[in-house]
């Protein structure tokens, strides 16, 4: 949630230290002494032209709103972790005024909550599965013989099936309290039905939360359940349900207890009991970690008794690969299973699985999950164990998937990055105009106090900013096709300048006033031609180092 957050924060951030030019370890009288002089600097009733009195209203209003925020010390220590977004967040008001870094951002955090909670009760969270049965038998048990003696025998009958189809969502009522709808509906063979469920969810307290269902369809009858979840132990839960089925064969009632519980960092175990139509006792235990996910299941029950080992490895790649296997064998059989997922973009995930059992066959299962929608297609390709079917199952949608990936996937993905450089691009392109429009009206109201700055400096002989130039430098070495990009910033620096001392802060001086970035994303220098007591002096210095001058080392005659 962390990383999700700073990305967030990072947007539209303005640096209020670079603004007021002081140290971010600045006391409260150098922050005051910085914003008076900014103060007399930049007064809107200093200028009598309308259009320089606005442009003076503005630069005045964004240092007296970082002053105010800096003179805090809570809005100090909010900005100092999550920027001027963090001051948008409702709620601090009410917060404590001591309150250490740590306990700001988790307060942040549960503000940040809150509000996703108030955003939910505004719209639902829409859930669907469509799942699609594909009977591809012919392809691999038909007989020549018999396809001879019917019409349009040579070519195999592949036919759907089977459909499922089920929908959800969700209906925040209050902060605790939510209502579900679903739906679904299945056909098998040409014979159906559906149901509709609703239920409604409350959250007793942190430790716990309980819902009550109520269901009704056109083959069993009408339901109702229950269903109680519980944190024991900060390391254990119990969940139990139970329900009652009302069916044309009489009343079925059904009932389930699961209790979990971590084993270390990344190991859960988990035990279930569950008693109606289909009683059994199963216990797991699951292991997930950055590299791995490893599951362990034994199940004890009728009429299905089975043990079940599975492995998953996830690729450290871009594209969030991941290859499992499993095996599950019991009263019904043994079942072998294998395949892949992969990222295919932004919001979809698509996976393939090839089931190799004995006496279920072959059966191909390709899954496409789309944000919360998912598609399923099982094939079942052969109702016996054959080697051609493994074969073609395994390596016949990896080559579709190549084939597809090489000539749809690639190049649009390609396309939409090249979209978003490019409205990134132009984004940045009226940010720096209008942060070059800032930068110059803010020269434009320095010019009568540069004067007079000026006129001060030269009748003691003291510090004169001759030349300034901020930005990239290129140098001899450099590439030929590089050109420089600097902005000249002799104004605003000598704005600055106060008995005869110029002194910058580590902060990136495109955050002054009357500075911007002439070039996002590369390295930039200050570099500086100034005259002090009759002596020429000249130095480079990195954007983000501290510089204090005059200096004897700048002498130019020095370094000569």
């Amino acid at each position: 949630m962390a990383a999700s957050l700073d990305d967030e924060l990072e947007l539209d951030n303005q640096d209020y230290y670079s603004l007021l030019n002081v140290r971010k370890e600045a006391t409260q009288d150098e922050l005051k002494a910085s914003y008076r002089r900014l103060c007399m600097l930049y007064h809107p009733d200093k200028h009598r032209d309308p259009e320089l009195k606005s442009q003076a209203e503005q630069l005045f209003n964004q240092v007296h709103q970082a002053y105010e925020v800096l003179s805090d010390p809570q809005s100090r220590a909010i900005y100092d972790i999550f920027g001027k977004k963090g001051l948008e967040v409702e709620g601090w008001e009410i917060v404590e005024r001591k309150r250490t870094p740590v306990e700001i951002r988790e307060e942040y955090e549960r503000l940040q909550r809150e509000r996703e909670e108030r955003r939910l009760q505004q719209r639902t969270n829409p859930k669907g599965t469509i799942s699609v049965g594909v009977d591809a038998t012919d392809l691999f048990d038909r007989y020549d013989e018999d396809f001879e003696e019917m019409p349009g025998g040579g070519f195999p009958h592949i036919e759907i099936n089977r459909m499922h189809i089920s929908q959800s969502i969700e209906a925040p009522l209050t902060n605790s309290d939510t209502a579900m709808l679903s739906g679904s509906l299945s056909t098998h063979n040409g014979n159906g039905g559906g149901n509709i469920n609703m239920t409604v969810r409350r959250v007793t307290s942190a430790k716990g939360w309980g819902e009550l269902e109520f269901g009704a369809g056109d083959i069993l009858g009408p339901l109702f359940g229950m269903k109680v979840f519980r944190n024991l132990t900060p390391r254990c839960f119990l969940t139990a349900q139970c329900g009652m089925q009302f069916s044309p064969r009489g009343v079925r009632p059904s009932c389930s207890l699961m209790t979990a519980r971590h084993l270390d960092q990344n190991t859960m175990g988990y035990l279930q009991w569950r008693w109606g139509p289909h009683s059994s006792m199963t216990t797991s235990v699951v292991r997930d970690t950055k590299t791995s996910h490893f599951t362990l299941a034994l199940q004890l029950g009728v009429p299905h008794s089975y043990l079940m080992m599975s492995y998953q490895y996830k690729f450290q790649d871009e594209d969030q690969t991941k290859v499992k296997g499993s095996i599950k064998t019991g009263w019904f059989g043994t079942v072998v299973e294998y395949g892949a997922e992969r990222k295919i973009s932004r919001h979809s995930v698509l996976a393939a699985t090839v089931s190799v059992g004995v006496p279920q066959g072959v059966t191909l299962k390709i899954r496409l999950a789309r944000a919360n929608q998912t598609y399923l297609f099982p094939v079942h390709l052969t109702d016996q164990l054959l080697p051609s079917a493994v074969f073609y199952a395994t390596v016949g949608p990896l080559l579709v998937y190549m084939a597809i990936h090489r000539l749809v996937i690639i190049p649009y993905t390609c396309s939409q990055k090249q979209q978003d450089l490019e409205l990134q691009r132009k984004s940045s392109e009226v940010d720096m105009v209008k942060k070059k429009q800032e930068a110059e009206s803010a020269v434009l109201l320095m010019q009568e106090s540069v004067r007079r700055i000026i006129e001060g400096e030269e009748s003691k002989m003291g510090l004169i900013i001759l030349n300034a130039w901020y930005g990239k430098f290129v140098t001899d070495n450099s590439a030929r096709q590089e050109r420089a990009q600097v902005i000249d910033v002799t104004v605003p620096l000598q704005c600055l300048v106060k008995d005869s001392k110029l002194i910058l802060t580590e902060a990136s001086k495109a955050g002054l006033p009357g500075f911007y970035d002439p070039c996002v994303g590369e390295d930039k220098s200050l570099k500086l031609l100034y005259q002090f007591r009759g002596v020429m002096h000249q130095v480079l210095s990195a954007d983000t180092e501290a510089l204090r001058i005059p200096k004897q080392s700048h002498r130019i005659d020095a370094e000569a």
